[in-house]
C-alpha cells in the first residue's frame, strides 16, 4: 500500500528564533519513500540538516520575526502488515546487554524510574519475563490511563501519569517505557505517523503518535500501550530516551504555536 503523510505547523515569533525540527521520516524509512520528502517554509528560509546521536534526521532553522509556517509532505510504500507479534522473544540479563543498549535502562526527563521502581517490581516482579512481561505492562498501562486530548500536558512525567491516570499517547508510552526500564528491559520512545488504516470508524482526530520499542531477543520490537493491539502503517520519525529527544520542534526563544495539523492517509489504487 501507499501512505501519504505530513503536517503543517505555524509559529508566531516576536523575534528571530532558532528552532530544531524533527518532522521528516526516519532514515530507516528512506528506502520506502516514493519521491522526495519535502519540507516547506512560508516565508521561504534556509535550513540545514544533520543526524543526531540517536540516528534521527533533524533540521535546523532560524525562524524570522513574525509568522512562520512549516509544512511537510511525503509518500511511502508500506507492506501493509501489522506490528510483529513474537511471544517467544526472550529477555537478556543486564550483565549480557551490549554497552550501547544500557542507556535505555536509565531514567530520563519524563521516564522517572526512581519514582516507579518499587511499584514496578511489586506489580510485575513475580510474573513472566520477556515478551509476556512487556505485554502485561502494556495491558496495565492501557487500562490505567484514560485517554483524552483535553488531558494533554507537556510537563507530565511517567510517575505523574501513573498517579493522575489520564493523558495522551505520549503518557502511555512514557509510563510503559519507565516500567520496562525498572524491570531491566531496555526501552526507547518513538514518535511518528500512525493513521487509522484497518481500524473501523469513528476515528480520532489526526495527530502525531507515540509508541515504544523494547530490546528483546537481541533486536528491537514495537509495542503500543495506547492502542494495545498490532497496527498497520506506522511511519517512524524519531527514536530517543523520551519525548525530550524527539520533540517535533524545539524552540530556543519565545514563540507561540498558532496552527497545527497532521495527516496520514492510505492512497487508493
Amino acid at each position: 500500500m501507499r501512505i501519504t503523510a505530513g503536517c503543517q505547523i505555524t509559529y508566531d515569533c516576536p523575534q528571530p528564533t532558532p528552532m530544531l525540527l524533527m518532522v521528516s521520516p526516519h532514515p530507516s524509512r528512506e528506502p520506502d519513500l516514493i519521491g522526495p520528502s519535502e519540507l516547506y517554509f512560508d516565508p521561504p528560509i534556509p535550513s540545514r540538516g544533520y543526524t543526531d546521536g540517536f540516528g534521527n534526521r533533524c533540521t535546523r532553522i532560524l525562524a524570522p520575526a513574525g509568522q512562520l509556517t512549516i509544512s511537510t509532505r511525503f509518500t511511502v510504500a508500506d507492506p501493509g502488515t501489522a506490528d510483529v507479534y513474537a511471544p517467544a522473544a526472550w529477555q537478556r540479563p543486564v550483565e549480557e546487554l551490549p554497552d550501547e543498549i544500557l542507556i535505555y535502562l536509565f531514567g530520563s526527563r519524563y521516564c522517572d524510574t526512581d519514582r516507579l521502581s518499587d511499584t514496578a517490581w511489586s506489580l510485575f516482579g513475580s510474573g513472566p519475563a520477556g515478551w509476556r512481561l512487556v505485554q502485561n505492562i502494556c495491558d496495565y498501562v492501557h487500562n490505567r490511563i484514560q485517554f483524552g486530548y483535553e488531558h494533554a500536558r507537556a510537563t507530565r512525567t511517567a510517575s505523574e501519569a501513573f498517579e493522575e491516570r489520564r493523558g495522551v499517547c505520549r503518557d502511555y508510552a512514557h509510563l510503559a517505557v519507565t516500567l520496562c526500564r525498572c524491570l531491566n528491559i531496555p526501552a526507547r520512545y518513538c514518535t511518528g505517523h500512525l493513521g487509522d488504516i484497518g481500524i473501523p470508524p469513528p476515528h480520532d482526530p489526526m495527530d502525531f503518535a507515540a509508541w515504544f520499542e523494547v530490546y528483546l531477543d537481541d533486536q528491537w520490537h514495537t509495542f503500543d500501550a495506547r492502542n494495545n493491539t498490532p497496527r498497520i502503517g506506522r511511519i517512524l520519525m524519531a527514536r530517543g530516551r523520551d519525548a525530550t529527544d524527539v520533540a517535533i520542534a524545539t524552540t530556543f526563544g519565545p514563540c507561540t504555536l498558532s496552527g497545527f495539523s497532521v495527516f496520514t492517509d492510505e492512497l487508493a489504487g
